[in-house]
């Protein structure tokens, strides 16, 4: 049984990628910690324990930093919608989130299960940040980091340089990404162009006819709208599940390598972009496996095969 702790900003996308992990087989998700970013900590928390109940999973959400270490929260409704769902407006979940802080819920899970727990983040790395500087001895107890953030073609969502979680803390991801934690960074370009869902894909999943396949469609569909119209790309982007696919499937990496990567905290006008030294001129030794390409048909087969049976 492979272990699993998830650290997200529950919207749209992040919520795939969580019922992703809830029903991949051999995985058990021991935990999952919510972090501002798309979305409040409430609000994250919310759609994070709705998902893991349609799941029927009985996993433990806690709620963690309400904002980035130093500076003001930027929510992402314009792209997940006033509900972070696509405006679907889901009933409240049935039950509330355990009452332990999110961060120290990470750092005693770590502790109790030393390298045999990989962690996957979907949102801003406030969480994670704060952990290591709570904890540092938690670090040798982390096999991997999965982080998905980042935009190692320095192709930006959120400005021309940076990606959204990234940009949100770029404080906090600086604290990460030189840490000394093993660490796969899984850009936001690998769900574009062919990544996407296309028109056949969505079709292919509503032909399923199953509530989590629905589900899928219905909570991206302002992500949808907003990625055709905002980022003209044609179809439905998973960045969060793409990310998780990796963590999950090895066989979904199609090429990466190791990197020096920081991450610009102090200019404005690339605020939050990752610097991968792809070249190596810096001369300083590569902290960071960078995925540059993915198996789109593999990555979309995972995600299909989660759903077979509901």
């Amino acid at each position: 049984m492979r272990r699993l702790w998830i650290d997200t900003d529950t919207a749209s996308d992040d919520a795939v990628a969580i019922l992703m992990a809830l029903r991949w087989p051999g995985v058990s998700v021991e935990g999952i910690s919510i972090v501002a970013g798309n979305v409040p900590v409430e609000l994250g928390s919310r759609n994070a324990r709705y998902t893991v109940e349609l799941c029927g999973s009985e996993t433990s959400v806690y709620e963690g930093a309400s904002r980035p270490l130093l500076r003001e929260p930027v929510w992402a409704y314009f792209f997940h919608g006033a509900d972070g769902m696509g405006e679907m407006n889901y009933p409240s979940p049935k039950h509330e989130p355990s009452p332990k802080h999110g961060v120290l819920a990470m750092i005693e899970a770590f502790r109790q299960f030393p390298g045999e727990m990989t962690l996957v983040t979907l949102g801003p790395l406030t969480n994670l940040a704060l952990a290591l500087r709570l904890a540092p001895d938690i670090i040798p107890l982390i096999p991997h980091v999965y982080i998905m953030g980042g935009a190692a073609a320095t192709l930006g969502n959120i400005t021309p340089a940076a990606e959204y979680n990234i940009w949100v803390d770029p404080e906090a991801a600086k604290i990460v990404f030189h840490s000394g934690l093993p660490i796969t960074m899984v850009g936001w370009e690998l769900c574009r162009g062919e990544a996407n869902l296309n028109e056949e894909d969505m079709a292919a999943l509503r032909a399923l006819r199953n509530p989590l396949a629905d589900f899928i469609l219905d909570c991206n569909r302002q992500a949808l709208r907003a990625n055709r119209e905002w980022l003209r790309d044609p179809g439905l982007p998973l960045p969060d599940p793409v990310a998780m696919a990796v963590a999950l499937d090895p066989e979904v990496v199609a090429r990466a390598s190791m990197h020096y990567v920081t991450v610009e905290a102090a200019s404005d006008l690339t605020r939050g972009m990752t610097v991968v030294d792809e070249r190596g001129v810096l001369n300083q030794p590569p902290n960071v496996r960078v995925v540059w390409e993915i198996n789109v048909p593999r990555w979309k087969e995972d995600l299909f095969n989660v759903l077979q049976v509901v």
